[in-house]
């Protein structure tokens, strides 16, 4: 009996799920990318360790991210330095954003991502997408979306369970 086939299908089996699972989209229980090494456009908070973090990927065409800026200005009011909200824009061009801010000015943190690489490695599937880190930088909640009040109270039920 030849071995051999077998061995290579093996093989292939292992290598298809390391490759999978490199492209895999960010997920609960995952740890968002180190955002340094994508050279995104603005300035970071100088460190995100040990602290509540809503990532939200957003556009300036989309309605709902428009809808969402309020509460996440809200949030940040509301929870101060124990929680950074930080929005990462994926328009093609900065002017598109820098109009957007203008009719929609906020207190939380914006940088973009030209480059799109960092929504290349997270893929969110929709805008806006939002993680919600807790401070070892681990996604525990993920929104797809933005649902009005009913996703402003999951946000605050969700932030205030990891602040506890």
């Amino acid at each position: 009996m030849n071995i051999f086939p077998l061995k290579k299908i093996v093989l292939a089996t292992i290598l298809s799920g390391i490759f999978s699972c490199a492209h895999a989209a960010l997920k609960v229980g995952d740890t968002l990318p180190d955002l340094v090494s994508y050279k995104l456009e603005g300035k970071l908070p100088d460190s995100l360790k040990g602290k509540i973090v809503v990532v939200d990927f957003w556009a300036s065409w989309c309605l709902p991210c428009a809808e969402s800026f309020p509460v996440m200005d809200e949030l940040q009011k509301k929870y101060g330095d124990r929680v950074v909200i930080l929005a990462v824009n994926v328009d093609e061009k900065a002017a598109k954003m820098e109009k957007f801010l203008t009719k929609h000015p906020v207190t939380f943190t914006v940088v973009r991502d030209g480059s799109q690489k960092l929504v290349a490695a997270v893929e969110p599937e929709t805008m806006p997408t939002s993680f919600i880190l807790d401070g070892e930088g681990k996604v525990k909640f993920l929104h797809k979306g933005f649902h009005g009040d009913e996703t402003r109270q999951q946000y605050i039920s969700e932030i205030d369970s990891l602040l506890k």
